[in-house]
């Protein structure tokens, strides 16, 4: 979840001064005893450095390349960047059974059985999606540290079918982000501090926050966050990949840590637009244990990369939602830079559109999510059997409570003890927030400006450039960003590299109707290409903003 100016989170002042005080595994700011060269931390060369999901799957079929060697490259990678080095603490644990599984997958490709394109392929995962091995799924709740799910989550399932390697864990703001209006994004009690790997000072923003970092650093070939609003967007923006937000439906919420069950999604997180979309298709499947699942029956591909067209844009209608820009001057050039682009591949450009119900349903929203929240963990924990040392909202309150010197060192649980004084989900308060949220977002909303203007999609940018970690005020937005739209109606929503400010990556935002998944893949690929503004990450101690 994405904390906006409903939540009034308390640092719109500004950002006064950067914590480096300590929590779990990591710090804010650069690690204690950093050497930097030029402001920037020294890491060791990757061998398979911005290496696609492709190039990988291809070099393992000319027998240049095993699972295993792989994997433990990735691994080494982590022990240099990750819990060494620049210490970006974005993978709270690591899958013990990982080689082991490489080199299951191994055998089989020598066997003449490839699964497909996620054959032997590395992939990390939030830690709030189960998997029922040895791993735990904690939410980066201390609460939670050592819960074993009892089965793979349903996309979990899909990707060990496909042929992923999960490789491990990624840190995350403490239950995604819905705990308190004054967390510090990728913070975990569990996990620590999850760094930006472009500016070690800088926040990787919204609660899949060590899911992009990992990506963003080369732990990983891709990696799996989810969102409730602005989660995947915004680390994926922040930390200079690709997201892809779904349809709600399209991947199956079961044996994920709840916030909404009208809003939650998983989805893939990658370097690239053709890597993303290798990871979508696996994921999806009718699930009987998420019911939203039924409503994609027809409608969800099981392959995505045969819309990876470099022509995609030419014709296309793409609506241009300046009132999203915000004023940061930075963020503007990056737009211009951006539409003058999509003009150039041949889109035709409607500019600019309108959304007359922004702004008015925010307060409807966190009262959905509240009540939503609510039942909803209720449910997760009765998952984890009797013996679960939780099994309500109350308990994980009253646990917090208990240890508040690791849990709450920094900020508290305001948010957990709102949703707990909501009602059941019968309440007719929570029926008139969510008919109007519903109706806010889709009626009035994207669907009513897409027929008015005859769009294809709608371009914002995906929020401002990563604000400085700390720990003490909290998060700091600027309120540039375009979010809340196709998270409120669960619709699809896309965001791919598109400039930078002072070695900041600014991405660009498509969404468009439910199920428009295919389009807004195939627009996103074609201005990848012809722009190519993904910025590899340099690991500075501080953005380099000349003096």
């Amino acid at each position: 979840m994405q904390r906006r100016d409903f939540l009034k989170a308390g640092a719109a002042a500004g950002v006064a001064g950067l914590a480096t005080l300590e929590s779990g595994s990591a710090a804010a700011g650069a690690p204690a005893g950093a050497a930097a060269v030029d402001g920037a931390w020294p890491v060791p060369p990757f061998e398979h450095a911005d290496a696609t999901v492709g190039q990988l799957q291809a070099a393992q079929a000319e027998g240049r390349l095993t699972a295993v060697s792989l994997a433990e490259a990735y691994l080494a990678r982590m022990d240099a960047v990750d819990s060494g080095g620049p210490r970006l603490a974005s993978v709270i644990e690591r899958n013990p059974e990982a080689l082991a599984i490489a080199a299951a997958l191994d055998a089989e490709r020598k066997a003449g059985r490839v699964r497909g394109p996620l054959h032997g392929i590395p992939v990390l995962l939030k830690d709030n999606i189960d998997t029922g091995d040895r791993m735990r799924t904690s939410a980066g709740s201390l609460a939670l540290a050592e819960s074993i799910a009892p089965r793979d989550a349903f996309l979990v399932e899909r990707l060990r079918a496909a042929g992923a390697v999960i490789l491990g864990k990624a840190n995350l703001s403490e239950w995604a982000n819905f705990r308190s209006t004054g967390s510090s994004s990728g913070w975990s009690s569990r996990g620590g501090q999850t760094r930006n790997p472009h500016a070690l000072d800088r926040n990787p923003c919204g609660s899949s926050s060590g899911s992009g970092a990992a990506v963003a650093a080369d732990l990983c070939a891709a990696s799996v966050g989810t969102e409730t609003d602005g989660s995947i967007i915004y680390p994926s923006r922040s930390c200079g990949i690709v997201g892809i937000k779904p349809t709600v439906g399209l991947v199956s919420r079961s044996g994920i840590i709840p916030i909404s069950h009208t809003q939650d999604t998983a989805g893939p997180m990658a370097r690239t637009v053709a890597d993303a979309a290798a990871l979508l298709g696996p994921m999806t499947g009718l699930d009987p244990r998420d019911p939203a699942t039924a409503g994609a029956a027809g409608r969800a591909p099981t392959d995505y990369s045969v819309y990876l067209d470099r022509g995609a844009l030419r014709g296309a209608r793409i609506g241009v939602v300046r009132e999203m820009f915000g004023d940061n001057p930075q963020v503007l050039r990056v737009m211009e830079e951006s539409i003058q682009a999509l003009r150039v591949l041949g889109a035709e450009l409607v500019d600019p559109v309108s959304f007359p119900t922004r702004g008015q349903f925010d307060d409807a929203e966190y009262e959905v999510l509240l009540y939503e929240f609510k039942a909803g963990i209720a449910e997760y924990l009765a998952t984890l059997g009797p013996s679960a040392p939780v099994k309500t909202l109350a308990d994980l309150i009253a646990f917090n409570q208990r240890h508040r010197d690791r849990t709450m060192p920094f900020f508290g649980q305001d948010i957990f003890l709102a949703a707990q004084e909501k009602g059941p989900l019968t309440s007719p308060a929570y029926l008139e927030a969510l008919e109007k949220c519903r109706r806010m977002s889709r009626d009035e909303g994207i669907d009513a400006v897409m027929d008015q203007h005859r769009l294809d999609a709608c371009i914002a940018p995906s929020g401002g450039t990563a604000h400085l970690t700390d720990l003490v005020n909290g998060d700091y937005y600027t309120g540039t960003g375009s979010s809340t739209f196709p998270a409120v109606s669960g619709y699809p929503h896309v965001t791919v590299p598109a400039g930078d400010a002072f070695g900041l990556p600014i991405g660009l935002s498509l969404f468009g109707r439910a199920f428009s998944e295919p389009k807004l893949i195939g627009y996103a690929y074609a201005f990848e290409q012809a722009t190519q503004k993904r910025l590899v990450p340099r690991f500075w101690t501080t953005a380099p903003i000349p003096a």
